[in-house]
């Protein structure tokens, strides 16, 4: 069900934050009034912010309102700070740093991050960035394909990171862990994001090295933080031949809270009659969604804040059984969905800060497996054991609880420390036909972090988490610690190492508790310089496995693995101009030795070369943005695996390399006013080329019979319209380039 819920909130979600509430401009200058290139310019404890450019001057947005702080740090110079007013009347600065000698270098800890938001960090990709990535059509996670580090795994939506298997990498809202951040998927069929990116306020990938803050997440983290108050009250609704939606956001006349929701309807059926599936659909995809909020600023520093969402999504296809030629195998899912988040955040003292979350989480599955004639009817009986064996049933439901709590203490300068606790309680319960199984884990930790600046050059940071499961009856220590230092002209290098952990997935507990938690020990070294709009770094990196799961006959044995490599990803918005445009590209080298393989092999989720260019150009006149990504990979490799009962092992019946994967996708953004509404006319197509693309192979049970797994359609083609009540901003989103 390759993108179900298409770009719901594409743009249309978006159109509340395009017009910003407040401009703040300026000039930065020395005591010998020279202009300062460079300087971090930002509304304190938000993430709104810029640096000033070659001339000391600067400009930037915020979506802010009331008494805030103005603030503005330079490398040697003491830092300013004067209180603003955010009312949505432009601000503006003449400002003069004084030199400090003490002052301690804002040398960038990057632990391996990609950073979209935090101003002391490199911006790579913003809310907006992810939804006018034409390749991404609105989802987070697919926007993350264009950095480096990922791999182009079109059967799945999951995030695969150097090296990783898609549920090594976690996600994070506010803290707490999202279990089930995609919507269900058919076989070898990706799926969506559950989340809009215009939810959030601050994106942080993380593609090895992350902080000790999070855990079980063996490759990488993405870490989210949702928006706080927004601008104004609003209403707005997304209107596309397969989906319509409509959200309203209410803010409260003193700007002190805010409260509001969306529903949706997605059905693809239209779609699927004029672009035409592989599979045959007895039920094309629908989805039902809908979320609710409310946003509370408690105190001038405190902010209370709650999400929930709740999603229905059914399906149902048929694909010749690649055993007997004349039958067909059926396949329906009806998937629930529930996920809650209650976060706050409050200053306690001057120095103290506390952030605390409580967040549940409810995944039912209901799957229905069928072997099927000709005519679509039933067939259970007369069948070998292999295919008799693909009329299943499964019936699934998990729940996590998860409550948390981290407290910051800032120390002289940039100095800090961080230290929490966390608990998660999970229930996983599946029937599969009549067999019942179930499982209950107590999941805790604690954790602490310090940020030491040692000079005017030399940062470092140590971390040390401390994890116990009930269930596996395991306690784990996790190290990690980074060391940076500053070269000068925005460039810097930084070391990173750290142990992390995490469970078997819960298909293999049900079955087998008494098993290890997998473990991934994390080498990197990093060159990153950051320019006025330009970005370049370059990463070499090593990730050692241990205790990777092995399955029957190998049970008691546990497996390793390792990935190596390099990437290099370069930004620029300045050189070209009135472009946009980024560049990545990722050496990969890894093998594993883990499940049912017979020794050391690369999985067949990893491709040596992976590279993306992503251009972007606004034409203001035109009021038209037009968007095309590029994406080129090496081919994986694939494999026969059969168990040979006279060796009493798995071997490689037969392997190979596909083809190399190549995808073209432009999209186009179109201004305009609808009566009067402020509207955004959106088009997009992916594989614009019609290249073939293939993900692997299927085999059947003798090994007779091959077929390449492709993608359910050559082509995605999509035509939406998202309009917004209440104010015109034509001339906002032209400003901001869409």
């Amino acid at each position: 069900m390759k993108r179900l819920t298409l770009i719901v909130a594409i743009l249309g979600a978006s159109l509340t934050l395009l017009a910003q509430t407040t401009t703040l401009t300026g000039t930065v200058l020395d005591q010998r009034k020279r202009p300062i290139s460079g300087a971090s310019v930002s509304i304190k404890d938000s993430y709104d912010g810029t640096s000033t450019d070659s001339l000391g001057q600067f400009r930037f947005t915020s979506t802010e309102t009331g008494n805030h702080t103005l603030t503005i740090t330079y490398t040697g110079y003491k830092a300013w700070e004067q209180p603003v007013s955010l009312t949505g009347a432009a601000l503006s600065f003449s400002v003069q740093l004084k030199e400090d000698q003490n002052e301690l270098t804002a040398v960038v800890i990057t632990a391996g991050s990609f950073e979209a938001s935090d101003i002391k960090r490199a911006t790579a990709l913003k809310p907006l960035d992810i939804v006018t990535t034409a390749s991404a059509n609105a989802d987070v996670a697919a926007a993350m394909r264009t950095l480096p580090g990922t791999q182009q795994v079109g059967e799945s939506a999951e995030l695969f990171v150097r090296g990783g298997e898609g549920f090594e990498t976690r996600q994070f809202i506010d803290g707490t862990t999202v279990p089930n951040p995609f919507f269900g998927q058919a076989p070898n069929i990706a799926s969506r994001g559950r989340f809009s990116p215009f939810l959030f306020k601050g994106t942080v990938f993380s593609t090895g090295g992350y902080s000790a803050l999070y855990g079980q997440a063996l490759s990488s983290a993405l870490i989210l933080e949702s928006i706080d108050l927004p601008e104004r009250s609003a209403a707005s609704a997304s209107l596309s031949p397969i989906f319509a939606s409509g959200q309203y956001q209410h803010l409260a006349k003193n700007k002190k809270s805010s409260w509001g929701g969306s529903a949706g309807y997605t059905f693809l059926g239209p779609y699927f009659k004029v672009i035409s599936q592989r599979p045959d659909y007895f039920q094309a995809p629908q989805i039902f969604s809908s979320d609710a909020n409310f946003r509370i600023k408690t105190s001038a520093t405190g902010m209370l804040k709650f999400f929930g969402s709740y999603a229905n999504q059914q399906l149902g296809l048929r694909n010749p059984d690649i055993d007997q030629a004349q039958l067909k195998n059926a396949f329906s899912l009806n998937n629930d969905n529930i996920y809650t988040n209650l976060a706050y955040r409050e200053r306690l003292a001057n120095r103290l800060k506390l952030q605390a979350g409580l967040s549940y989480a409810l995944n039912r599955d209901n799957i229905q497996q069928a072997v099927q004639d000709g005519e679509n009817k039933p067939v259970t009986s007369g069948l070998p054991w292999y295919v008799a064996a693909k009329n299943f049933g499964i019936n699934s439901r998990s729940t996590l609880v998860q409550a948390r709590g981290v407290l910051e203490y800032k120390l002289t300068g940039l100095s800090g420390i961080k230290a929490g606790a966390e608990y998660w309680y999970s229930k996983d319960k599946s029937t599969f036909n009549q067999l019942t199984a179930q499982i209950t884990d107590h999941y805790s930790s604690v954790f602490a972090e310090a940020d030491v600046y040692l000079s005017n050059r030399l940062a470092g940071r140590a971390g040390l988490r401390a994890e116990h499961s009930s269930l596996l009856n395991a306690t784990n220590l996790a190290p990690r610690a980074s060391l940076a230092y500053k070269l000068g002209g925005g460039a810097q290098v930084t070391a990173d190492y750290g142990v992390f952990y995490q469970k078997p997935q819960s298909q293999f507990l049900l079955l087998q508790q008494d098993l290890p938690q997998m473990r991934a020990d994390h080498y990197i070294l990093t060159y990153q310089k950051i320019g006025v709009n330009q970005v370049f770094r370059a990463q070499l990196f090593h990730k050692g496995y241990k205790q990777l799961l092995k399955t029957w006959p190998d049970t008691s044995a546990t497996g390793n693995g390792y990935a190596r490599g390099f990437e290099l990803f370069w930004r620029d918005k300045i050189s070209l101009k009135n472009f946009d445009y980024w560049i990545t590209y990722s050496y990969l080298d890894t093998k594993r030795d883990y499940l049912n393989f017979p020794y050391s092999m690369q999985p067949n989720f990893a491709a040596n070369h992976t590279a993306n260019l992503v251009v972007k150009r606004f034409f203001t006149k035109l009021k038209t943005q037009f968007n095309i990504n590029y994406q080129f990979a090496t081919g994986r490799p694939y494999y026969n695996l059969a168990f040979s009962s006279t060796e009493q092992k798995w071997t490689v019946r037969d392997e190979g390399k596909t083809i190399a994967f190549n995808n073209l996708s432009v999209s186009m953004n179109y201004i305009t006013n609808i009566g009067k509404a402020f509207g955004v006319i959106v088009f997009s197509m992916n594989n614009v080329l019609n290249s073939k693309q293939v993900f692997g192979y299927n085999y059947s049970f003798d090994g007779s019979n091959k077929v390449a797994v492709v993608p359910p359609a050559n082509r995605f083609v999509f035509l939406g319209i998202f309009l917004s009540w209440g104010t015109d901003r034509t001339q906002d989103a032209i400003n901001n380039n869409l």
